[in-house]
């Protein structure tokens, strides 16, 4: 069987050679996931083709594919091979546990993400108030208004196509969230919250890794002055719109976590630290603000949690 020709008829046979062409294309690459392979990737894809759930799938190995099947599998199985990501394909990507419309206007989101999730649930008082920045699919903010039915969950973002998206998402969940198109605090001039989160543009024009992530859009992933303009504008503005005791939490690159934190404590946050993610890599900055005249304290060599 060549690449060009049609793949086999049975599920196990499509499978099989859906593995071996996912694990020789070179743009292929494992979509952030703790132990993902070629071969969850070909099931993963075929399952949503015939929209069934992996048990089914390996249950049924010798089912045969129908002509239109193939078809759709096979142009799937094209693009994912080029890179494209597979929830751009599906339409869907799963967040906390929550199923979330994705378009090529918006950030897949990560699993270690959720980490930035956990962190701001420890932060969030129970009918308190938190921004999200940046929101694209609005995956973020719409995790914590499932976990925090009385707080005030706000979310912006300037791409008006992602902002569509979120709020599509968050009429179908049924999450009240109150979306804004912003550029950053714009929208939110004279308000505080509780709680800020974001994650922002942070890699660097240069870096040798964003010709695999071509598929997404590059204003959301993005920055300046080695990946820390966006980051850097944050902690400075932050604290204009934080209430006192309020949190900033901060996603970063696995290589950015010291300049962050040092950042934080220059601006005269408190608490400062960083947290790891599922692959332990410092992935998760912040601290707590307490006004300009608080004393300027913080780790400034950081512990990652």
């Amino acid at each position: 069987m060549t690449d060009s020709g049609a793949l086999a008829t049975t599920i196990a046979d499509w499978l099989r050679e859906a593995t071996r062409r996912l694990a020789e294309a070179p743009a292929w690459q494992a979509p952030g996931d703790v132990d993902v392979s070629p071969r969850r990737e070909a099931e993963w894809l075929l399952s949503a083709v015939l929209d069934k759930n992996l048990t089914w799938l390996l249950t049924w190995p010798e089912r045969e594919l129908s002509p239109v099947q193939r078809a759709q599998a096979e142009t799937w199985l094209q693009r994912r091979c080029a890179g494209e990501p597979l929830a751009y394909l599906v339409g869907t990507r799963d967040f906390w546990s929550l199923p979330l419309r994705v378009t090529p206007a918006t950030l897949v989101p990560r699993p270690d993400s959720e980490r930035l999730v956990e962190l701001a649930l420890e932060r969030l008082p129970v009918d308190g108030s938190v921004l999200d920045l940046g929101t694209g699919s609005g995956a973020i903010a719409l995790a914590l208004a499932s976990e925090r039915p009385l707080a005030r969950v706000s979310a912006l973002d300037r791409s008006a196509e992602a902002l569509a998206v979120a709020r599509g998402n968050g009429a179908t969940l049924g999450l009240p969230v109150r979306w804004l198109e912003s550029d950053w605090f714009a929208a939110v001039a004279g308000e505080t919250f509780d709680l800020v989160v974001s994650n922002p543009p942070y890699i660097a024009e240069d870096d040798p890794h964003l010709p695999v992530l071509g598929h997404e859009p590059l204003t959301a992933l993005v920055a300046g002055e080695a990946g820390l303009a966006d980051l850097r504008h944050l902690v400075a503005t932050a604290p204009l719109h934080l209430a006192a005791g309020g949190w900033l939490l901060l996603e970063h690159g696995f290589a950015q976590a010291a300049a962050v934190r040092a950042l934080l404590v220059t601006r005269g946050f408190m608490q400062v630290q960083s947290w790891q993610d599922l692959g332990g890599q410092e992935r998760v900055s912040g601290g707590q603000w307490f006004g300009a005249s608080a004393p300027v304290r913080g780790d400034e060599e950081g512990r990652a949690c």
